[in-house]
């Protein structure tokens, strides 16, 4: 089955603006928001990181 719908996305951190991570989203449905907590090196500490498209 193929992946046709899927966009690579970064997620950005708020507090530093580092790109620490890069995950897959569903394109059709119109604009997704995403706030995840994931982890920050440079912080070390769980940071709130929302959708950075390139």
């Amino acid at each position: 089955m193929a992946k046709m719908n899927r966009e690579m996305v970064w997620l950005q951190c708020t507090e530093t603006g580092d790109l620490n991570y890069r995950t897959e989203i569903k394109v059709s449905g119109g604009v997704q928001k995403i706030e995840v907590k994931k982890y920050s090196a440079r912080l070390r500490k769980h940071t709130l990181h929302k959708v950075k498209r390139k």
